[in-house]
């Protein structure tokens, strides 16, 4: 049995390799000039692997279509994953909130061991991309951008999604799925930056805040998401890991208004905070307000802060009233955002969308429409929030997917 598979990344090497290993031969279709690319940049070029998580919270963390990925876990889940790389030297460890990276701290580990399965399976890697996909009496046609033709019995669409066009996800999956028949959910950004009103965020662009906590609620003050960790300023709004986790939260900007709140000081209750600043204070009595805060905030941070307070920048530090001090410890606990979108879906480090799961077996992969089309990995409509589990959508969809195909009729 002939099989192709159009995609170089996770879920098309998993896929390629798995069909392989059920007797196919294979044709792997990467239209960059090397496999894994978006992988190799993915956790900061660190690569989070995978999460320790069970395959219950796997699911919990699937906002979109999670039970469809039932199966695909069951199949292959994160321990096979993680014992396959081993196979190929990848030693890993686990961090904060489950996720798994490479001891490496280096995503070309991660890559190269796939490579490597890829290659051991007698996969032949062809370096070129897919103009079209046609459905033939007898299999599929395969159209290469060099104008050539592969013919094949089945075919595994693992294209990834639209976003970071620049690894290769040019979401050309979608259009041979719709050639076909299929439903395609528009594509929309998913773990990305949030742009905000104002200029606050102009103002601190640039500065990073470690050990903060973020609040985001809708217009009737209903919490939609909170977390503790990183972020950043930038001069569209707010980036960092935890404002990319928010992101896959807030889907409804149509119809919803959602405001970030940040807590600078989540250690403290606002009792402790104001013990903490009269603390400073005292020992900075002589100071004008705005060169008191050195101990308590960033630089960059504290022109801000001192706007929110509403003290006076040049008042003397001993002539600061107990009232002052708490709104300057509200301010620090409170420095809100409005939030008015996304930044575009090509800054996304995942897609939203993709091909309709009503559409494919889940216990397969393979297409209710067309016997012998699979699909596989982000051009499906499934994503989920970050921690590694995104990742294992590609390992544990491909798998399946290659194996389902590799199977005789």
């Amino acid at each position: 049995m002939k099989i192709t598979v159009i995609g170089g990344g996770p879920a098309g090497m998993m896929a390629a390799a798995a069909a392989a290993g059920e007797g196919a031969i294979v044709t792997l279709l990467e239209h960059n000039s090397y496999l894994g690319k978006k992988l190799g940049i993915t956790g900061k070029g660190r690569c989070n692997i995978t999460n320790a998580a069970d395959i219950s919270e796997f699911i919990h963390n699937i906002p979109i279509n999670g039970k469809f990925m039932h199966s695909a876990f069951f199949a292959f889940n994160n321990q096979d994953i993680l014992n396959l790389l081993a196979r190929f030297g990848v030693e890993t460890k686990t961090e904060r909130g489950g996720r798994v990276f490479p001891t490496t701290d280096k995503a070309k580990t991660v890559v190269d061991a796939l490579k490597h399965y890829v290659r051991s399976m007698g996969v032949r890697v062809v370096f070129d991309g897919a103009a079209d996909l046609l459905k033939e009496d007898t299999g599929f046609c395969v159209r290469r951008k060099n104008g050539s033709a592969i013919h094949c019995d089945k075919v595994i669409v693992a294209t990834g999604g639209a976003s970071y066009p620049q690894t290769g996800s040019d979401g050309s999956g979608y259009r041979f799925a719709k050639a076909l028949g299929h439903t395609v959910v528009a594509p929309s950004p998913s773990l990305v930056p949030l742009t905000t009103r104002g200029n606050l965020a102009a103002k601190l662009m640039g500065l990073s805040l470690k050990n903060v906590s973020i609040k985001i609620t809708d217009e009737n003050n209903k919490t939609v998401y909170s977390d503790f960790g990183e972020m950043l300023f930038a001069h569209y709004g707010v980036s960092g890991p935890m404002i990319l986790s928010a992101s896959a939260h807030l889907r409804e900007f149509d119809k919803k208004r959602y405001t970030l709140t940040v807590d600078l000081k989540p250690a403290l209750d606002s009792a402790a905070l104001d013990k903490r600043i009269l603390r400073d204070f005292e020992a900075e009595q002589n100071k004008d307000f705005i060169n008191s805060l050195d101990a308590l905030l960033p630089q960059k941070m504290i022109p801000v802060i001192v706007e929110l307070s509403k003290i006076p920048p040049r008042k003397k530090v001993r002539d600061i009233t107990r009232q002052e001090r708490l709104a300057l410890g509200f301010a620090m606990k409170n420095v809100t955002l409005e939030i008015t979108g996304t930044r575009p879906i090509a800054e996304a480090i995942v897609t939203s969308g993709g091909v309709s799961v009503k559409e494919i077996n889940p216990k397969t992969m393979e297409s209710k429409l067309v016997p012998g089309l699979f699909f596989a990995g982000e051009v499906i409509d499934v994503d989920a929030y970050t921690g590694g589990f995104n990742l294992q959508i590609a390992y544990s969809t491909g798998h399946l997917a290659g194996q389902s195909a590799g199977k005789e009729w």
